[in-house]
């Protein structure tokens, strides 16, 4: 069942990738500087960054062990040039943390999990039917704030922000505040189920960007889940784009 599921998304999410991507490219063209891409996940990302766009140097950060290694592994065997990936998460302060490295690994997140959610209960059931086993297992990670590490590598001007982080995405923001200014888009997604109890609302994030002179330009509905994705743009470079 979560085989024929899965292939369904696969193809459901890739007509909502062709609408993103052809969206930023017609905002950014089609030739990028540097670009963040938080939560990569195993280079799903960074695979279709580099099909649409022409890019000088991509950062990836994933945490997770086990993610990384396979992440790593998509690299070296596509011998791709312009990327540098990092073991660790992105937040608002640099600290040790706990992942919650799901069944699922691109769910792996590291608010807490509410395990009485009817979500969670039908996310399981799909994925591991009746077994015992645990749905997530705890992983210790390494958590830094992005305005430290990109000032440690000499990065001013950001084209492209892409944040999947199951729930963290306003403290990968707020780590990165003092580079808000020199980036010119944030991409991220925003899940409206009660399974991840995040901290913040959608409300609480929005308020934060329009503080921070970014505009809501993209909204889309991710197929057969209760999550959006947007795309916000820093309205500097905005009004001298148009």
């Amino acid at each position: 069942m979560w085989f024929i599921l899965k292939y369904l998304l696969a193809i459901l999410d890739k007509i909502n990738q062709i609408k993103i991507y052809n969206f930023i490219k017609n905002i950014l063209g089609n030739k990028l500087s540097f670009v963040l891409d938080v939560g990569s996940h195993h280079g799903e990302t960074i695979k279709i960054l580099n099909k649409y766009f022409k890019i000088n140097s991509i950062f990836g950060f994933e945490p997770s062990r086990n993610n990384f290694s396979k992440l790593n592994r998509y690299i070296l065997d596509a011998k791709i040039q312009n990327v540098e990936i990092f073991n660790f998460a992105c937040g608002k302060e640099n600290k040790e943390e706990i992942l919650n490295y799901s069944a699922e690994s691109s769910s792996s997140t590291i608010n807490k999990i509410n395990e009485n959610s009817k979500y969670f209960k039908k996310k399981k059931l799909i994925i591991q039917g009746f077994s015992s086993a645990k749905f997530f297992k705890p992983e210790k990670i390494q958590v830094k704030k992005l305005d430290d590490f990109l000032v440690l590598n000499n990065k001013k001007i950001i084209d492209l922000v892409k944040i999947d982080t199951e729930g963290y995405e306003i403290d990968v923001l707020i780590g990165m505040e003092e580079n808000l200014n020199n980036t010119k888009m944030i991409y991220f997604e925003h899940h409206y189920d009660n399974m991840i109890q995040k901290n913040y609302t959608f409300s609480d994030i929005n308020n934060y960007l329009k503080r921070n002179n970014f505009k809501k330009v993209f909204k889309i509905k991710m197929p057969l889940r209760k999550t959006f994705e947007y795309i916000y743009i820093n309205k500097y470079f905005y009004e001298q784009k148009y």
